[in-house]
């Protein structure tokens, strides 16, 4: 059977995307526009050799030992002298459940192949790197998709092909319905661009969605705060829920306006933990907050959402001081 040369040895590089504010047109990229899911799990790569599969994740990680389901399936169902490029992902009642995907990186290997029956994974690929031990990453993506699309026919659960879209009306569907699920919104690939790891040589558009969460702190002084931090009601308390990116100026100055110091009784602490902020931060050091006399404010947030959390920064629109706090509820898509 075919193996892998020195060259293609993992891990490899995996290409990469920028963000884009709408979705692109048909014309937009090399070859013109592919258009796909965005899935929200970790990106990896699943090589397969003569002596079996690994599983790399972006930052060049071995994820093996916490994905031995999806080593299993690889070695099963991939022949050797192959790499995919794709989205490991876990669904729980049907949506994608990304907080069980980092429990798996946490969980005992006593513990794990419990786990792992409770809670399988899936992959998700889009692209591939390697057939039969020869290089693919020279030819065009439409060139590439053909083979992977060969490839996966004889593949089941837990391994799938992700679906794809060159039609502008479809993608934008996706866009509009597949938030429900927990997908992201949408990568956008040239069908014409070879592929070249490393290089954010792809686009991504977010669904983004307003709505209303409570500030009850700030970072920064309360007369020129530079974040805010958001909260929502869950299980009968204010829970911290994430920040906001770097105000600007004069958001600032309109916000402090409304900032007052807090009454009695306020229900989070001045000093917290960094991950509290921000689940992915190396950050060790406590952070600083200005408590504040909880005030509705509007922000807009993608759908990476982890269950209690908001996995990237809010965007802060503007105060609603007309509105209750004691009013404001958990986004009905945010539930379960």
């Amino acid at each position: 059977m075919p193996d892998l040369p020195q060259e293609l040895r993992p891990p490899l590089p995996l290409a990469a995307a920028k963000a884009v504010n709408r979705i692109p047109a048909p014309t937009a990229l090399p070859g013109g526009c592919l258009y796909e899911p965005k899935w929200d799990g970790f990106r990896a790569s699943l090589t397969v050799t003569e002596t079996g599969a690994v599983l790399f994740s972006r930052q060049g990680k071995d994820l093996s030992r916490y994905f031995p389901d999806l080593i299993a399936a690889a070695e099963e169902h991939i022949p050797a002298g192959c790499i995919v490029d794709g989205e490991t992902v876990i669904w729980s009642n049907g949506r994608l459940d990304f907080t069980s995907l980092q429990q798996r990186m946490t969980t005992s290997k006593t513990a794990l192949p419990a786990f792992v029956r409770e809670r399988p994974a899936s992959f998700a690929a889009f692209d591939v790197l390697a057939v039969a031990g020869q290089d693919t990453r020279a030819l065009a993506l439409r060139d590439r998709r053909a083979l992977l699309e060969e490839l996966s026919r004889s593949w089941e659960p837990p391994l799938n092909l992700s679906p794809a879209t060159d039609n502008p009306e479809e993608a934008a569907t996706w866009f509009e319905e597949m938030p429900s699920i927990g997908v992201e919104g949408l990568m956008v690939k040239g069908s014409g661009q070879l592929y070249e790891g490393g290089v954010r040589q792809w686009l991504k558009v977010k669904h983004r969605l307003d709505l209303h969460v409570v500030c009850a702190a700030v970072i920064g002084r309360r007369d020129r705060p530079t974040a805010i931090v958001a909260g929502l009601p869950i299980e009968g308390r204010l829970w911290i829920v994430g920040r906001s990116s770097q105000l600007t100026a004069t958001a600032s100055r309109a916000l402090a306006a409304h900032l007052h110091i807090p009454r009695e009784n306020h229900p989070w602490p001045e000093e917290i933990t960094p991950g509290t902020l921000d689940r992915f931060t190396k950050d060790k050091s406590p952070v600083r907050l200005t408590l504040v006399e909880p005030i509705v404010v509007e922000v807009s947030a993608d759908v990476a959402w982890s269950g209690r959390s908001f996995r990237h920064a809010l965007r802060y629109l503007r105060a609603r001081p007309e509105l209750n706090p004691g009013e404001v509820e958990v986004p009905g898509h945010l539930r379960g």
